[in-house]
């Protein structure tokens, strides 16, 4: 393993002399990578929307002046578009073109030849509309280049001393929705709002998938027997909240439920 990240290093060294911008989500993926170029001369752009968390901003800052890299926070509106508040299937799509857009038009403001971004390998073995928008605008996803996991990712920030190195993901709020289910700033809100809650209670990896006033909770199955001393807890949050019907999904937390 420690070979790719050697052969990694000089890639992303090579890819600085024409100037580097990562796409920084805060991310595990994209932390690694930013750890890896903060002595090179990369600038860091997140971008904050209604789809992520202010924690995952307020992190994604930090992060950035721990490691001294330069970083920009874009505002993006996703909800003015009217092709992601319909919620398309191929939304992911959509949605990276239209942001990565933005980050190549700053890229190449900036005298910055190279847009990276943390894909990684496995990620081509799942449904990730997202990257064919990638691909279209020229961005580089130097973990694939190298054929690296999320597994070596994790195992080798670990090995680096990164303290977010088993954070758990943190995919786009959107995917908390059924495909075609218009989205709007309320019902994002009760979901974020909603996994807080759950977190708060001891449920770092969690989901809250909205299907219209029905709430389906997602948590490891090893966390199942500790979910029944707050279930009376959680229901009445959630009712509390305009739902009407509350259910734990008994195939537990997994990546991707919606793409069915």
């Amino acid at each position: 393993m420690s070979d790719k990240f050697d052969e990694l290093k000089i890639y992303l060294k090579n890819l600085n002399e024409q100037g580097l911008c990562l796409a920084f989500s805060g991310g595990i993926d994209s932390t690694l990578l930013l750890y890896l170029c903060k002595d090179l001369n990369v600038t860091a752009v997140t971008f904050k929307s209604e789809f992520q968390t202010e924690e995952e901003i307020t992190e994604a800052q930090i992060l950035c002046r721990e490691y001294g890299v330069k970083h920009i926070v874009e505002e993006f509106f996703p909800l003015d578009n009217e092709i992601l508040r319909n919620n398309p299937k191929d939304r992911c799509y959509h949605c990276k073109k239209l942001i990565f857009s933005k980050l190549c038009d700053f890229s190449k403001a900036n005298n910055l030849k190279n847009v990276i971004d943390g894909t990684n390998a496995d990620d081509l073995n799942t449904y990730r509309p997202g990257l064919k928008a990638l691909e279209e605008l020229g961005v580089i996803s130097p973990f694939v280049t190298f054929d690296i996991t999320k597994k070596e990712i994790r195992d080798y920030a670990k090995s680096c001393g990164l303290k977010y190195c088993d954070k758990p993901s943190t995919p786009c709020m959107a995917t908390r929705f059924p495909y075609g289910e218009k989205l709007s700033k309320d019902k994002l809100e009760t979901v974020k709002k909603s996994e807080i809650y759950l977190k708060n209670l001891g449920f770092a990896s969690c989901r809250l998938r909205l299907h219209g006033n029905l709430a389906r909770v997602e948590i490891p199955l090893s966390k199942f027997d500790e979910f029944r001393s707050v279930r009376e807890c959680v229901i009445k949050y959630l009712k509390d909240s305009g739902i009407t019907y509350v259910t734990l999904d008994m195939e537990g937390l997994r990546s991707g439920s919606m793409d069915v």
